[in-house]
């Protein structure tokens, strides 16, 4: 944090709050930014950033509003007081979503909202970061780790589904809310999930970060049986198919050979997710890796 301090919309994206959350604090417990130049609107110290983590953990731990400020409005070096272990949680447990250390700040903030499971919270976070930077750095830096930290404690500890649930309800809906081009034009893209694969996700950022490139989709949706995914690209002849698979069980090539052999086959026929093999694709088809990659490959194969 620079001498300058945070604004409130930082300060809140760092922490996983609202922008109304701190303002409460503020009026209601004194909780407020410290610093204060003529005709600029206050900044958070971090000392003000120390005082605001405190009393976020220890209202998530259920103390009273008006005891946690006491605490917190403390000297911020001051300790509060240790969180109450959980006596299911395994050790090396805790309330938390591991990230890594060069993590970004507002992946911090989502974390923190989604294992509180501030749905508010996590879409005003969410949608805040798709307009200032966009989908594609919003899902790379912001939503992606989340995601995959989110995983990594339910492999470690088998809980935490319902934040997951949540998490991954919030980032569809902050993602439809991505401007769509005009109807006027056709879509020439059209994007599935393989057959019993019902992980959307991926697609549902693919189509968002189209949208903004102007490149119109439809998007099929989980589990699309081979033969409905036929009918469909017969029925519209689109000049892109992408076909996500997220792990082995459902990355069998069958689904992408039989897309070759339509009478009029797609442009490019894309395989996208880690489910695929590496080795054992056809030619012809193109592997997509990484969400950057597969706009540009799309809007270019559209253009």
């Amino acid at each position: 944090m620079g001498d300058e301090g945070l604004s409130a919309g930082a300060a809140a994206r760092r922490l996983g709050v609202a922008v109304t959350t701190l303002r409460t604090w503020h009026q209601r417990y004194g909780l407020g930014p410290s610093v204060h130049q003529p005709g600029h609107h206050r900044r958070y110290t971090a000392e003000d950033m120390v005082r605001l983590q405190v009393m976020q953990r220890l209202t998530a731990q259920g103390v009273a509003p008006a005891e946690a400020a006491a605490w917190a409005c403390r000297s911020p070096s001051a300790d509060a007081p240790p969180a109450s272990p959980s006596p299911s949680e395994p050790a090396g447990g805790g309330q938390t979503i591991a990230l890594g250390k060069r993590a970004d700040p507002t992946a911090r903030g989502l974390a923190r909202a989604a294992m509180r499971l501030d749905a508010p919270a996590m879409r005003h976070l969410l949608e805040s970061t798709i307009a200032d930077r966009g989908v594609v750095a919003a899902w790379n830096h912001v939503m992606l780790p989340v995601l995959i930290g989110i995983g990594e404690r339910y492999e470690a500890t088998e809980r935490f589904v319902e934040v997951e649930h949540l998490l991954s309800r919030s980032i569809t809906e902050a993602l439809s809310t991505v401007p769509r081009p005009s109807p006027e034009l056709v879509p020439r893209v059209l994007l599935a999930a393989a057959d019993e694969e019902q992980h959307t996700l991926p697609l549902e950022a693919l189509a968002a970060a189209l949208a903004e490139n102007g490149v119109p989709s439809r998007l099929l949706g989980a589990r699309v049986p081979p033969r409905a995914l036929l009918d469909a690209v017969d029925r519209t002849g689109p000049t892109v198919v992408v076909l996500w698979s997220q792990v082995p069980a459902t990355g069998d090539v069958v689904q992408l050979d039989r897309l070759l052999a339509v009478p009029r086959p797609p442009l490019l026929i894309g395989a996208a997710g880690p489910g695929w093999p590496d080795t054992s694709l056809p030619p012809s088809v193109t592997r997509l890796t990484g969400l950057t990659g597969a706009v540009r490959t799309l809007r270019d194969a559209c253009a």
